[in-house]
């Protein structure tokens, strides 16, 4: 199974650790691009309109600072980096060795910044929007729909599911197609923002917790005992199927 989530907007910068090596990323044939942008990233986050060009809030001085430390700062697992609602909800520290072992597999991390990324990656603290252009790069979204289509495909094993549990801001950056797609299940919440991400932050918990399941009628009947489910098929040859997800109370 291939559970793919959002980054979160929320990072806990790492205290200590070693500087970031991008040779030992998963998915290093995003080696290239990846280079390029921490370099730009690095380099745009000290000029006066770093805000502006980065497409954020103005307001996070201390955030758009550390950029200027990608090269140097320390990391740590992205599972401790990314802590925002989605992160807190799957709780990765909590889970048996078993799952958390699962959780290093199956879950892809789509990122502005890095392309994907295993929970396992070491990686710092940053603040780049996906919807920004950057100087010598161009349209961040653009250049990942280039690069990411290759690495994911070949990350879907033959017959298995791919949980979909992004935003809508990532979810345009790859898509399965042809003999995937018939496995492509969307996880969708009924309700805000909020308690979206915390759902398919609990979705994943679950999920990780038990063996993969083979179609998208036995992922909703395993999640049917935790969540209310209702799943919906695809309307056409290369749509995901949907699945409606709201945790019982």
């Amino acid at each position: 199974m291939l559970i793919l989530l959002p980054p979160s907007e929320g990072k806990t910068a790492p205290r200590r650790g070693r500087s970031l090596d991008l040779g030992t990323l998963s998915f290093p044939e995003l080696t290239p691009l990846r280079e390029s942008l921490v370099e730009t990233v690095t380099r745009v986050s000290g000029e006066p309109d770093a805000a502006g060009v980065l497409e954020v809030n103005p307001n996070l001085v201390t955030e758009i600072e550390r950029n200027t430390r990608l090269l140097s700062a320390p990391t740590a697992t992205a599972s401790h980096v990314y802590t925002g609602v989605l992160y807190q909800a799957l709780d990765v520290d909590s889970l048996d060795a078993a799952s958390k072992r699962r959780a290093n597999r199956w879950v892809v991390v789509v990122s502005a910044l890095f392309g994907a990324l295993r929970l396992a990656d070491r990686v710092p603290a940053y603040r780049v929007n996906i919807c920004s252009t950057l100087p010598g790069v161009g349209y961040l979204s653009h250049e990942w729909r280039k690069e990411l289509p290759p690495a994911l495909d070949a990350a879907v094993k033959p017959r298995e599911l791919v949980v979909d549990c992004r935003s809508s801001t990532y979810a345009g950056l790859w898509r399965p197609t042809g003999e995937r797609a018939e496995r492509w299940v969307h996880v969708t919440v009924p309700g805000a923002s909020h308690m979206a991400k915390h759902t398919r932050g609990l979705v994943t918990r679950e999920l990780v917790q038990a063996e993969a399941p083979r179609t998208p009628q036995a992922l909703a009947e395993r999640l049917a005992e935790r969540f209310e489910v209702d799943l919906t098929p695809p309307p056409r040859a290369g749509r995901p199927w949907l699945l409606a997800t709201t945790p019982r109370t």
